[in-house]
């Protein structure tokens, strides 16, 4: 087939294509191509083929480094409210689960969720997608479970896929429902599984609101034998499968994840060797989520050693929620990476890039610069790639594509 005629041509450009297996894959002057939306060429400007420049548009972007554009893998985005008061209670002595266990956290959110309005959620939301957007994020994970029950889970949904049509950036939904057990199933954790796995599920897939599925494996969430069932429900319906595992203890929720050939199994404070392996084995990313290990004064890490050595792709995003980690900085999430997991600077460039993409499942369509790919790209001033998890409260991004735009 040949190549597409360019419609935009960028030149005088650094580029981290974070292409190839390890490293950055720079390219000192370097030209990128693209036409209708994907890249049609990444290289040298020297060997740019003369029959890719035409007429296109060129944007010369005077020696400024292009990686990819930023990928949030796990976010909570779509929410009402906040939980201030409960970070106070923490930093009074209250526990996450003490708190949970009093009624607050993920049920106050859900208290909060089912009393808004569509167009509440979208306008509490908005500024929480352009603050990523601002930071040269193009693909954004989204997960409901502060619904939990059909007519609310379906709202947040909805919500999350109207933000990807009013913004330019790529939106995916993962569909939570197993997060935590609603007021209305108190005391019935199985008859709320049943309900997750025959009324919310089918119907939300049935509307084309569901990219994957995901669930909270946890002590105070649920077992490894409900989520069993949560995902052999999504696996009928040829939907992909996540994991919150292993943040508070380890009930094997790695390993779990990866049976089941899931696109990440994410916190993983409590992983152990055998999941590492099980995980590595079935190519299921592990999403590190240090704004919670912060926010929540966590003193255990999750064994980034182990998963070196099990060879497992390590993956950061924000889990933007409003409880434990309120935060709309992937740059920042990257600084916290380095400093709090020990994540080298090309650790952290490719967990928010090209392994946060195999984290969605998109890894073939973005997360790289390459021929074919889509054309979703952060042009920074910055002397160095490492000043992108070097610096603090500080953004410099200079341009944003998605798609090519």
């Amino acid at each position: 087939m040949a190549t597409k005629t360019p419609d935009r041509l960028i030149v005088n450009a650094r580029l981290a294509t974070l292409a190839g297996p390890d490293g950055l894959g720079i390219v000192e002057d370097g030209a990128i191509a693209m036409a209708d939306g994907r890249i049609v060429y990444a290289g040298p400007e020297a060997d740019l083929p003369g029959s890719l420049r035409g007429s296109a548009e060129v944007i010369d972007v005077g020696g400024r480094w292009v990686t990819p554009g930023l990928i949030d893998c796990h976010t909570h985005l779509v929410h009402a409210g906040d939980r201030a008061h409960e970070f106070e209670l923490r930093l009074a002595g209250a526990t996450y689960e003490e708190i949970a266990r009093a009624g607050g956290g993920i049920v106050s959110s859900v208290k909060a969720l089912r009393a808004a309005s569509e167009a509440e959620l979208m306008a509490e939301s908005l500024p929480r997608l352009d603050a990523l957007i601002a930071e040269g994020v193009t693909t954004v994970e989204i997960k409901s479970g502060y619904g939990l029950d059909l007519e609310n889970e379906a709202k947040t949904l909805r919500v999350a896929r109207e933000l990807g049509e009013i913004r330019p950036v790529g939106i995916r939904t993962t569909f939570l429902g197993a997060h935590a057990l609603p007021p209305e199933f108190a005391g019935n954790k199985a008859g709320y599984v049943e309900s997750v796995i025959k009324d919310m599920l089918p119907a939300l897939a049935d509307e084309g609101l569901v990219d994957a599925v995901d669930g909270f494996c946890e002590t105070i969430a649920f077992s490894p034998e409900d989520m069993e069932r949560v995902f052999a429900a999504a696996e009928q319906r040829g939907l992909k499968v996540k994991l919150h595992a292993d943040q508070l203890s380890n009930l094997g929720g790695a390993g779990l994840a990866a049976r089941h050939g899931a696109l990440s199994a994410d916190h993983l404070e409590y992983t152990d060797e055998a999941g590492a392996a099980a995980m590595a084995a079935a190519g299921t990313v592990a999403v590190l989520l240090p704004g919670a290990f912060y926010f929540i004064h966590e003193t255990r890490k999750p064994p980034v050693d182990l998963f070196r050595r099990a060879g497992v792709k390590l993956a950061l995003a924000t889990d933007m929620n409003p409880g434990t980690s309120p935060l709309t900085s992937l740059l920042l999430t990257m600084n916290m990476g380095a400093t709090l997991f020990g994540l080298t600077v090309e650790e952290c460039l490719r967990a928010v890039t090209t392994n946060a993409a195999h984290a969605l499942g998109l890894h073939t369509e973005t997360g790289t610069i390459e021929a074919g790919k889509w054309a979703d790209l952060a042009v920074w001033s910055v002397n160095r790639p490492a000043e992108l998890v070097y610096r603090m409260g500080f953004n410099p991004l200079h341009r944003r594509f998605w798609r090519g735009q």
